[in-house]
Formats: structure tokens, C-alpha cells, sequence
């Protein structure tokens, strides 16, 4: 069962300018440096595929850096990595390299170097909307998601070593889940990773590090991951839009409060309203603070944008977009202009596409004096509408193209926008349908590289997308198909792309003759 929190949907809250490039590469460099040497003192970051193509334009080379420092994804230091790497004297250097065929388009390799000569490799994912996987140690294939609390060893291929590590969890009353091993050849290295049920006692550590043969245990602790386990039963879990709109009709809910009662069904011991309260706090400084002053993005693409389309709405609202889409589309094209600068943003549920919902929902309420109760409940609607997505296709440009991130935000804020104005949970999800169908298709051509430019832009029409759907199915006009059918079609055809429409670069508006020059502000230097 689904047991994805609401905050890696309307989260995490990070630096820009991408969840999948920069908060989820961070992430994978925050798990090899828990299992790599210490102290550090350099590392070679390899990258493959999509990471290899836009690393630059994504900010990935920074966040790796910030990453082997211990930054957080939202520490605004993140920008300023390589100075503080030499100054701690870490050693660092990319390569971007050729070779990806069969990988997954998001991968690093991190090869780290320590004080006294030992050395460790690491290879991980990032799956899109900061998620991450780790797929081989020192070239040996694993597989490491965080789904379950994880224990990590390295050992030598010696009789007995399993017998006594197994024996080891079971005097310490762990039940293990599942368990693997991995070896380079008989008698050589090896790996062996647990998945187990309850919690760890530092001690037990202690006392497996100890143990003959062994020369590293460490705790795994994938950020992102859920601490629930994905065979737990949850009261309120759900995978599917049908699932979710049969529970919401058994307990007499709407969406929103189905998703918060679920988060706290997850986590009983976490305030729930308090991290929502944070998400909406952040949600409106990203779409107004760029607005008043506005800043020159990092590619030189975008700076000023949503000020404009503001400072046009006398003149032009009236006869064209109206008020409050004027202001929400100002409001989404502000959001990418923060996270262009590395700004601090929530991903919803992606960086490329965060401005779609604090776009369209922050305008809306204004237009109706919603409170920010009203505000939240919509906010959790979005968060099941992105979920279920997120569990059936996929998120990630690099996977399914812009209709993954956009299409899927557009979704999100349509149910939520037609919540808010007080609709049913079926026409919420015919929104959402709607919603989806309208941008199915759509491609991931980042000019240069950047998450900049055709990125505001379409953020904009998923404003749009969304709220002219909301509309609809709030007038009656629903969509034919069940939401899971068209969330179902979205990953078939995302399934379908081209690699060189899926965020690499190579297609689309990122293959036309002036791409590669082009910048709506000077100082361009790429």
C-alpha cells in the first residue's frame, strides 16, 4: 500500500531550480557520505544520461557538493557549495560521461577518496519529486529505497559471516524482512542489506561493526523515504482514484480532509497542520516576493516575468484572462523565477512544475476570502490527486516529459481549486481528469538545460489548465473517462517519448536553432 507522505507531493521544501536534479541529487549525496569514509577528502562525481546533459543548467553540481557537506535540501548555502568545499578542503571534480545506456536517465556515480586512503563508490537515482534509489556500492548492484529501516554491511565472503550477522539481529529482537547479499566473487567483498521491521538500537550497531569479518554497518537513512513500511494496513490508505473516492464516500469526507487524517493515520506522533502550515507560508512568499523584487535567474532566462504580466493587468485583464487568473498565472511564473535563483520553494510535486498549484489555488482564495483552513484542506486535496499520480505513472520529466510534472500539478490544483469551491470528491477527480487530458503528451525540452524557459511558460497554461477545468466539472461538465484510465493513458504515453523529449535537452524547443544563444535577459554565458 501506498505510504508516500503528503509533504514529498507538496514537498520537499527546497532550493531550486529542480526536485529531480537538485533536491533528489542532493539526497543521493547525503546517503553515500552516511556510508562513505570520514573524514573525506575528495570526491569524483560521475554523471550518466539526463544528469550528464543539464547538471549545470539544474544546479545538480552544486546540490552534490552541498550534499557531501551535510547540507539540507532547503539550506539557501546550497548556492554557495564550492566555496564552502574548499574551504573544508574537499576535493572535487565532474565528469559528465557517455556511457548510460540501460541506466536510469538520473544517475550519479560518487566515487569518494578518505583522509587515510579508503575508498567507496556510490550509485544512485533520483526517481523524480526528490525521490531516490540507490542501485550498486563499489560497482555491486543493490538496491536500496528506504521502503523499510535499512541496515547496510560490508564484509568479507566468509562462511559464517551470515549465520552470525542474522543471528546477531535476532538477539537484538529485530525481525528481518527481507535481506540480500551481493558479492564481487567468492571469498572477495561483499554487501549485505536488511530491511527490517522495527527499530534500531545504536548498540545492536555496535555490535555488528565488532563482529569478525566485517568492515562497515551503518543505519541507511534514505531522505524522502517513508519510515512506514509498504505492507503496513492503513484504515485510510489508498492507491487509486476509485479507492480514494469509495473511502471518502465510507467516511463522508471531502479529499482534503481524507489525505489529512491519513497523514496523521502515518505519522500519529507529527503535527500534521503545523508542516502544512509551513508548506502555505512558503507557497506565499515564493509567489509574491518575486514580484516586488524581482532577480535575474541563473541561466539569464527569466527575471522580472510576473511582475510584468502584474504591472499589465489593468490594461489587458479585463478583456482577456479576467482578475484571478491574471493574478494566479503571475502568482506561478513568480514561483519558477525564485526557484531559477535557488530560491526556497515547495515542489509540487516537482520543482519544474511548482508554481501550478500555489498559482492557482493562493489566487482563488483570495478571489473567494477563503481561510487558511479552507486553503489547507485544498492544499491536502492536491497532495492525494499527486500521490496517486506519483503511485500509478510518474512525476519525473526524465520519465514521462512535461505531462508528468505539469500535466500532474495542473491535475492537482484543479481538484483542488474546485474543493475550495466546494465540490463533491468525484467532481474534484473529473477535474483532475480533465485536467490531465488537456496536457497529455506534453514534452520536457528544457532550453539549455535550464528549468527556466519553456518551463514558466507552461506553468502558466497548467494555471490555466486547471482552473478552466475546475470550472468545468464544477458546471456540470464532467469528464467521460475515470480519473485512474487517464492517469493510465498518462504513463503509457509517457512510456512512449522519445528520451530526447524527457528532459534531456536534445528535442523539442530545445533543438531549435536559436536555443542554444537564447536569453530574454543579458549576461548569458552558456
Amino acid at each position: 500500500m501506498m505510504t508516500t507522505s503528503a509533504f514529498e507531493i507538496l514537498g520537499p521544501v527546497m532550493v531550486g531550480p529542480s526536485s529531480s536534479h537538485t533536491a533528489g541529487a542532493l539526497r543521493i549525496a547525503l546517503v553515500a557520505r552516511s556510508l562513505g569514509p570520514s573524514p573525506l577528502e575528495g570526491v569524483t562525481f560521475t554523471l550518466y544520461n539526463s544528469f550528464a546533459r543539464t547538471y549545470r543548467g539544474h544546479g545538480t553540481d552544486r546540490v552534490l557538493v552541498a550534499g557531501m557537506l551535510g547540507l539540507a535540501p532547503d539550506d539557501v548555502r546550497v548556492r554557495d557549495s564550492f566555496e564552502l568545499a574548499r574551504k573544508a578542503g574537499l576535493a572535487f571534480d565532474f565528469v559528465a560521461s557517455a556511457d548510460g545506456a540501460g541506466m536510469h536517465p538520473n544517475t550519479v556515480t560518487i566515487a569518494m577518496r578518505g583522509a587515510d586512503g579508503t575508498t567507496m563508490s556510490v550509485t544512485g537515482e533520483s526517481l523524480g519529486g526528490g525521490r531516490v534509489r540507490i542501485s550498486s556500492i563499489d560497482g555491486i548492484a543493490v538496491e536500496i529505497t528506504g521502503d523499510y529501516p535499512t541496515i547496510f554491511v560490508a564484509h568479507q565472503d566468509r562462511p559464517g559471516v551470515l549465520a552470525a550477522l542474522t543471528s546477531g539481529l535476532s538477539a537484538g529482537g529485530v525481525n528481518i524482512a527481507t535481506m540480500r547479499t551481493f558479492r564481487e566473487r567468492r571469498g572477495g567483498r561483499a554487501y549485505t542489506v536488511f530491511e527490517v521491521d522495527g527499530g534500531l538500537d545504536q548498540r545492536l550497531l555496535e555490535y555488528l561493526r565488532r563482529a569478525p569479518n566485517i568492515t562497515l554497518a551503518n543505519l541507511v537513512d534514505v531522505p524522502g523515504a517513508s519510515p512506514v513500511a509498504p505492507d503496513a494496513h492503513l484504515e485510510l490508505g489508498f492507491d487509486s482514484g476509485a479507492q480514494l473516492l469509495a473511502l471518502a464516500g465510507e467516511k463522508s469526507v471531502g479529499i482534503g480532509e481524507l489525505m489529512r487524517r491519513r497523514e496523521l493515520e502515518l505519522f500519529p506522533t507529527a503535527d500534521a497542520d503545523a508542516a502544512m502550515a509551513r508548506v502555505l507560508a512558503v507557497m506565499r512568499e515564493e509567489v509574491t516576493a518575486p514580484i516586488e523584487d524581482p532577480q535575474p535567474s541563473l541561466g539569464g532566462l527569466l527575471g522580472g516575468e510576473a511582475r510584468a504580466l502584474r504591472d499589465g493587468a489593468p490594461r489587458l485583464a479585463g478583456a482577456l484572462m479576467g482578475d484571478t487568473l491574471t493574478t494566479a498565472c503571475a502568482y506561478a511564473m513568480a514561483t519558477l523565477e525564485r526557484s531559477a535563483t535557488m530560491g526556497v520553494i515547495v515542489a509540487a510535486p516537482t520543482a519544474g512544475s511548482a508554481g501550478v498549484v500555489p498559482g492557482a489555488v493562493l489566487a482563488v482564495a483570495e478571489a473567494l476570502g477563503a481561510t487558511d483552513d479552507q486553503v489547507a484542506h485544498a492544499l491536502w486535496n492536491a497532495c492525494a490527486v499527486g500521490a496517486i499520480v506519483a503511485r500509478n505513472a510518474s512525476v519525473a520529466g526524465a520519465e514521462g516529459g512535461c505531462q508528468a510534472e505539469v500535466g500532474t500539478a495542473a491535475a492537482m490544483a484543479a481538484s483542488a481549486v474546485a474543493e475550495l469551491m466546494g465540490a463533491d470528491p468525484a467532481t474534484c477527480l473529473s477535474a483532475a481528469s480533465t485536467a490531465i487530458a488537456n496536457l497529455l503528451g506534453l514534452v520536457c525540452d528544457p532550453v539549455r538545460g535550464l528549468v527556466e524557459y519553456p518551463c514558466q511558460d507552461r506553468n502558466v497554461i497548467g494555471v490555466a489548465d486547471a482552473i478552466s477545468t475546475a470550472q468545468l466539472a464544477l458546471s456540470g461538465v464532467l469528464d467521460p473517462l475515470p480519473f485512474d484510465e487517464v492517469v493510465a493513458a498518462m504513463k503509457s504515453v509517457g512510456e512512449s517519448l522519445p528520451a530526447a523529449l524527457r528532459e534531456t535537452a536534445l528535442g523539442g524547443l530545445a533543438a531549435a536553432p536559436s536555443a542554444c544563444s537564447a536569453c530574454r535577459r543579458g549576461g548569458c554565458d552558456r
